[in-house]
């Protein structure tokens, strides 16, 4: 069987999507599948082979926000696959994604990745209905299956009244190296000095409001204690970290929080003594998980599907509502004890989410699919 995995972007800044996808191809490529991995990039596009993993990138056309690309488009008028897996919604990939499953007899699972969580349904809902409409028309009703990343994901599927089968298969995380792990502990030591005398909490995602970053920063101000530093690193979105230092600065605080951006930079898991991240919505929450993964102990809101982090003493889930109590709990409670969270959490999510373990899952889910694509395959 081989699947074709068409992602958007593979660059980094365009958020979680860009690593786990290519995480995922490897994984079901290393399991012995046939898998292709196609997306769109700024320049003139590239292939590879990485293991049995085919990579191919093409130029992204005007207008770029959409993802058009007649590049892609070409490839797949002529591209072989029993299983068309698209991941993300609203952008035009997944009309090529529906066009060559249709010419295919392929089955079509789409992956909305976050996108159809309820805040994010709601949030520009104008724009998403002219998208569903004009850029990826019929694409939602034509596909077979959808991946979900947790159950909340499959619930909110569910809940907009899609009634195709959903595979529930998180995304995996892997134990860091010991070396790259100090790597890159000493890089952020000496890009924030003060780090090395100050406990660090650390927000580590995209700079968009559905993060809840700036409200975030006012809970921080408010409920965290003096002595501990916020770091804020990512993606530059909707805010810039210059736009953030300026926020904090009309505070009055400004020397309490430190925003940087992280294109380019190595994760800054290694200097944290706990991990905020107080979403509005999030389909799984890679960052969470690899925050986990390095012993870093993390609070997350109950909007996220982390839950489990009560249960088994990783850290706290919780609503917004509760966040600032919840930092300063978590914050007075003591360093030798966030390091214990840190390492059951560390110890809990390399055991329970892997890649190997997700592309099973979804291996099985893809062959029960193949009978019900060919029986209305054109």
């Amino acid at each position: 069987m081989k699947s074709c995995h068409i992602v958007p972007s593979l660059e980094a800044r365009h958020g979680g999507p860009s690593k786990s996808v290519l995480n995922l191809a490897t994984a079901l490529a290393s399991s012995g599948e046939q898998v292709e991995l196609l997306a769109t990039e700024p320049g003139a596009g590239w292939h590879r082979t990485d293991g049995g993993l085919e990579i191919r990138t093409f130029h992204r056309d005007w207008p770029r926000p959409v993802c058009r690309s007649a590049g892609l488009r070409s490839y797949l008028r002529t591209a072989k696959a029993d299983i068309v897996h698209h991941h993300s919604i609203w952008l035009r990939t997944l009309h090529y994604a529906h066009g060559a499953a249709r010419r295919l007899g392929a089955a079509l699972v789409v992956s909305p990745r976050g996108m159809m969580n309820q805040w994010a349904w709601d949030h520009h809902s104008h724009r998403k209905a002219l998208a569903r409409a004009l850029i990826h028309p019929g694409a939602f009703e034509a596909a077979d299956g959808w991946h979900a990343t947790s159950e909340s994901e499959a619930d909110s599927l569910r809940s907009l009244g899609f009634r195709q089968p959903v595979c529930v298969a998180p995304n995996g995380v892997a134990a860091p190296s010991a070396e790259e792990s100090a790597a890159a502990a000493a890089y952020w030591r000496k890009m924030v000095p003060e780090a090395a005398q100050r406990p660090v909490a650390l927000f580590y995602s995209r700079f968009h409001q559905k993060k809840r970053l700036l409200e975030l920063i006012d809970t921080w101000l408010e409920f965290g204690p003096g002595d501990w530093l916020l770091l804020i690193v990512g993606i530059p979105d909707e805010y810039t970290p210059r736009m953030i230092e300026d926020y904090v600065l009309r505070s009055g605080q400004h020397g309490r929080v430190r925003a940087y951006d992280g294109e380019g930079r190595p994760p800054p898991y290694g200097i944290a003594s706990l991990f905020l991240l107080p979403s509005h919505s999030e389909s799984f929450g890679l960052s969470i998980a690899e925050a986990l993964a390095h012993g870093v102990p993390a609070l997350v809101t109950d909007a996220t599907p982390w839950a489990a982090l009560n249960k088994v003493g990783a850290g706290w889930c919780v609503p917004w509502p509760e966040f600032g109590a919840a930092i300063r709990a978590a914050t007075t409670e003591g360093l030798d004890s966030l390091r214990r969270r840190g390492s059951a959490g560390s110890e809990w999510v390399l055991r329970e989410y892997s890649w190997e373990k997700s592309a099973r899952v979804l291996s099985d889910f893809y062959a029960g699919l193949r009978p019900a694509a060919a029986a209305h395959s054109p």
